[in-house]
């Protein structure tokens, strides 16, 4: 699938909903809960996420892939987890502010 910057995604497992803060230029296999997700969710009928999926997505944080070139925000909290050519995305650390001295 070509993501691209601002566009909205959501899972056909959960209620999972991302919107694409950074994309590779190149096609990404990206799935939650072992389905691959879509731009249109009312159009697709709801399809059994993977078994022991992970610990799920959470409201207002940032995921990344390995290789940090997909970047998405998380725009409705879900119970499975975002994932890149089957390697689970990782939560983005917040950069450590100056220290005021």
């Amino acid at each position: 699938m070509k993501v691209k910057t601002g566009q909205s995604l959501a899972s056909v497992t959960d209620t999972t909903m991302v919107v694409v803060v950074r994309a590779p230029e190149t096609d990404v296999d990206l799935t939650c809960g072992g389905q691959p997700m879509t731009t249109s969710p009312s159009a697709v009928s709801p399809a059994p996420a993977a078994a022991g999926d992970g610990p799920g997505t959470q409201l207002g944080k940032r995921y990344q892939d390995q290789g940090q070139s997909l970047e998405l925000l998380c725009t409705k909290a879900g119970t499975s987890t975002l994932a890149v050519g089957g390697v689970p995305m990782s939560l983005k650390e917040a950069k450590p502010l100056p220290a005021s001295d």
